[in-house]
């Protein structure tokens, strides 16, 4: 039986991918066919931190993730804490790192490269989110047009903060052989 031979990762170099693995088990990038692939290390560096497509399965745990940290800390911590008040402009403050956090977290446990997704579920938490803080406005007052800002604030955070969570994850860049 002849021995087969681990696939190295173009990506970020590790050999001990299984033949025929369409991913690399350290860091989620696809494996093609040597064969196939010819760009050259450069090529491959250029693109090691570029979104390979939108994954609807990382686009709803992203949504689950930023739902249930905006659910339990901007609406569920102050009734638990009644001290705690997030109306209005208060809760959009506090929403913004909220959602940033949870764009880190997805993109530091989301295999591959999948930024795009934690973006797109924040801006899906945020217009509930918002019109319910926008409802719930009492003393801490603020016009429609800056919860918007914040908004659009939180959901650019969350896109940097998925990005940074995805650079975590890979770890720096290989040296390169000069």
């Amino acid at each position: 039986m002849p021995a087969t031979k681990n696939v190295p990762c173009p990506s970020c170099g590790f050999e001990k991918n299984p033949p025929g693995s369409a991913r690399c088990a350290s860091c989620g990038a696809k494996i093609e066919d040597s064969a196939r692939s010819k760009r050259s290390r450069d090529e491959e560096m250029s693109r090691r931190y570029q979104q390979e497509g939108v994954s609807v399965q990382w686009l709803l745990i992203a949504f689950a993730v930023q739902g249930v940290l905006t659910a339990a800390l901007v609406f569920g911590l102050p009734m638990v804490l009644p001290i705690l008040d997030f109306e209005g402009q208060n809760g959009m403050l506090v929403c913004v790192p909220v959602w940033f956090l949870g764009g880190l977290l997805v993109g530091m446990i989301s295999p591959g490269r999948t930024f795009i997704e934690p973006a797109v579920a924040s801006l899906l938490v945020a217009i509930p989110s918002t019109f319910l803080l926008i409802q719930s406005q009492t003393v801490r007052t603020m016009p429609l047009f800056l919860y918007l800002i914040f908004a659009g604030i939180g959901i650019l955070l969350t896109l940097i903060g998925a990005y940074i969570g995805e650079r975590i994850q890979l770890g720096p860049p290989p040296k390169t052989a000069e």
